[in-house]
């Protein structure tokens, strides 16, 4: 006899799959609740019980700037002349600690949602995502911050501050970092699975990369043909600084430099979903 629970339709069948890439954006799509809710949380928590709350946000790249701007600006003169130091390293902090931050937070993300997911099941992607998410409402803040300082200069210091026609790259450059960083952080992430000292390696490494990326210097302050030259602009996040800095500044730009970032996030993005997908299988055992 046919038990009657045997009729009913399912809302999710749990199956295994051995596709090595398999992306439902249905399913995705059908939990863009829990993704609301876990990129909130990751929103609340990050700076709850804090003296300056969500003002962190803008006053860490503020303060780094702040910081490149005397050392490194003033005094060591790296900044571009007839830039105002501030905005010359704003523009660069903003987007390179959203970049940070993504790879930092996402590398964890299967960490620290390990009790979730071991006992409810989701598209283990809705990890990253909300991590991803939450970091770029804190990008959008910060990237607000700098168009107050930028419209405070030319107001109060007589800068000619004004953005052309390379503004229009703004929106592809944003997505060219986001993919990246993404990317990067879902490799992290799955790898930390099994190697958890990976977490610290990276975080060690992302600070250093910062020193080989033109965030305290502009690209041309290193010569044309040079060995540093070339190991700079092999850094993907070099062109990603640079357009930023031509988006928001108008400095110069070569946009055909664009084409190697936009090629190594893809195939970044792509790589990690497949590796994520790999050791999904074992997550809950690993974790």
């Amino acid at each position: 006899m046919k038990h009657p629970v045997d009729d009913r339709e399912w809302d999710v069948v749990i199956e295994p799959h051995r596709r090595w890439w398999r992306i439902d954006l249905r399913e995705l799509w059908h939990y863009r609740d829990l993704l609301a809710l876990l990129t909130r949380r990751d929103l609340v928590t990050v700076y709850k019980q804090s003296l300056l709350g969500s003002s962190w946000q803008v006053l860490q790249p503020l303060l780094t700037a702040i910081m490149f701007a005397v050392i490194f600006g003033l005094m060591a003169r790296l900044s571009t002349p007839g830039i105002p130091p501030l905005l010359f390293y704003m523009a660069a902090v903003v987007p390179w600690t959203f970049f940070a931050n993504v790879v930092n937070r996402t590398s964890g993300a299967f960490i620290t949602n390990a009790a979730l997911m071991t006992k409810v099941f989701y598209p283990r992607l809705i990890s990253p995502l909300s991590t991803t998410l939450s970091t770029a409402v804190n990008f959008v803040v910060q990237l607000g911050a700098f168009f107050l300082l930028a419209i405070g200069h030319r107001l109060f210091a007589g800068y000619a501050w004004g953005l052309d026609a390379n503004a229009l790259m703004l929106p592809i450059l944003v997505l060219v970092l986001t993919v990246m960083a993404m990317g990067l952080g879902i490799i992290v992430a799955a790898l930390t699975t099994k190697f958890r000292d990976l977490t610290f390696l990276v975080t060690f490494g992302i600070h250093l990369l910062m020193f080989m990326s033109p965030v305290i210097f502009p690209l041309s302050l290193v010569p044309q043909g040079s060995r540093m030259r070339t190991v700079i602009e092999l850094n993907p996040m070099t062109a990603v600084i640079e357009g930023f800095r031509a988006s928001l500044l108008g400095t110069a730009m070569d946009w055909s430099t664009l084409l190697y970032p936009v090629g190594f996030a893809a195939v970044t993005l792509v790589v990690g979903i497949m590796l994520f997908q790999r050791i999904e299988r074992s997550f809950a055992d690993l974790i």
